[in-house]
């Protein structure tokens, strides 16, 4: 008897999705697949050596699988990388050149050799690197041979008894072409551009506040770092920004041609207000019509006043005498021959009260704080002052009774 056996295959496993994070490494992978150091990584990259792309999920750039196999695959892998991307100091670099760490210097001051990286010690001291292949093509030249032994030439003692210093342009120079090849978008090349400009320059030259705006979100980071406030944040901002006038104008010339790019590309957004409608004001608060209250403590303190919620406490309130009205008649005057005609009396009689104004308005009758107040006048000159407290009215009481 025969039974026929089916047997089952497992069905395929499901193809995995490469994602863009897949293909593409971080910093910190992609200098361990190549075995640099991350110091190296970043000056290759500011080279050109290393190929990155933007990581639009906002995590900085990235270096592709591809990229990675193209510099495995190439011939000396990985020495000749490492020998292109190897920075040195003052004291290697003259060593490699041969020649004293003070002639390394004046070259490098007068702008004849070109640092690559720049950082602050913690002497707070600024130290420049240099790239050693770069040095060894500089001596290897029969060019600059003179420049290597003996007197240096008239022109360049003058320019460093003046104290020229061109390392820092060189190397703001340098990282220019840097962010420059790394910008994928129009605004992030004028945005490198105008980070190199003093805040006031960058101003003068870009007056709409909305592209301002768009300037400093494509800001690039900053190569040095520091604490704000702190000596190094000082000295970071100091080589990070233009300071000679030549190369200002230079900056603004090409921030002001790289935002008219922008600018027709797409321009900087804006806040959307409706056609003929304008903003609420802001409401301003009335002021209050209705005194404040005294204080308290401050009528408990009076000497011999009641407390605040008695009506005489309150505090009494001194009504203007009534003015005559400029409408009301004058009084006429007496006529001189009858005043000197009438006979003068024997016995002084008292004057005739004179007539009483005429008021405008009708006083109201006094108030009770006003009574009050009114009692409380102080003594006149020969009269017993009258005591106010508990005691004094004790006593008071006490000669009533006794009369």
């Amino acid at each position: 008897m025969s039974h026929d056996i089916t047997t089952h295959e497992n069905p395929p496993a499901p193809t995995r999705r490469v994602a863009s994070s897949d293909s593409s490494l971080a910093p910190g992978r992609a200098a361990r697949e190549l075995g640099l150091k991350r110091s190296e990584y970043d000056i290759a990259v500011g080279l050109g050596r290393i190929r990155t792309v933007p990581d639009y999920g906002g995590g900085g750039r990235r270096v592709t699988r591809a990229e990675i196999e193209r510099l495995i695959a190439r011939e000396g892998y990985p020495e000749s990388l490492r020998r292109s991307v190897k920075a040195v100091g003052t004291a290697e670099g003259a060593a490699l050149m041969q020649v004293s760490k003070a002639r390394f210097t004046r070259l490098a001051r007068l702008g004849l050799l070109v640092p690559v990286k720049v950082y602050v010690n913690r002497y707070r001291a600024v130290v420049w690197l240099y790239l050693a292949e770069e040095l060894r093509q500089f001596a290897s030249d029969e060019k600059n041979a003179a420049l290597l032994k003996g007197r240096a030439p008239e022109r360049m003692r003058e320019e460093l008894a003046d104290g020229e210093d061109r390392r820092a342009r060189n190397w703001r120079e340098r990282r220019l072409g840097s962010l420059l090849r790394q910008a994928d978008d129009p605004w992030a090349r004028a945005a490198a551009a105008a980070s190199l400009l003093d805040p006031v320059d960058l101003s003068a030259v870009v007056r709409d506040p909305y592209e301002r705006s768009r300037l400093h979100r494509f800001r690039p980071a900053p190569a040095l770092h520091g604490a704000p406030g702190s000596p190094t944040a000082e000295l970071a901002q100091e080589i990070g920004t233009a300071t000679a006038a030549d190369e200002i104008d230079w900056l603004r010339t090409e921030v002001v041609r790289l935002v008219d790019a922008a600018r027709e590309h797409s321009p900087a957004p804006r806040p959307e207000h409706r056609a003929g409608t304008r903003p609420a004001p802001r409401p301003v608060p009335s002021p209050s019509l209705t005194p404040d209250p005294v204080p308290r403590a401050l009528l408990r303190r009076r000497n011999g006043r009641p407390h605040a919620s008695s009506p005489a406490a309150v505090r009494p309130t001194c009504t203007a005498p009534s003015r005559v009205s400029a409408h009301s008649p004058a009084p006429s005057p007496v006529p001189t021959h009858l005043l000197a005609s009438s006979p003068v009396p024997a016995h002084p009689t008292a004057p005739a009260p004179a007539p009483a104004p005429v008021a405008a308005s009708v006083s109201p009758p006094p108030s009770p704080a006003l009574t009050t107040a009114s009692a409380r006048r102080p003594p006149r000159s020969g009269e017993r002052p009258r005591p106010r407290r508990l005691l004094g009215r004790l006593r008071r009481r006490s000669r009533t009774s006794a009369d």
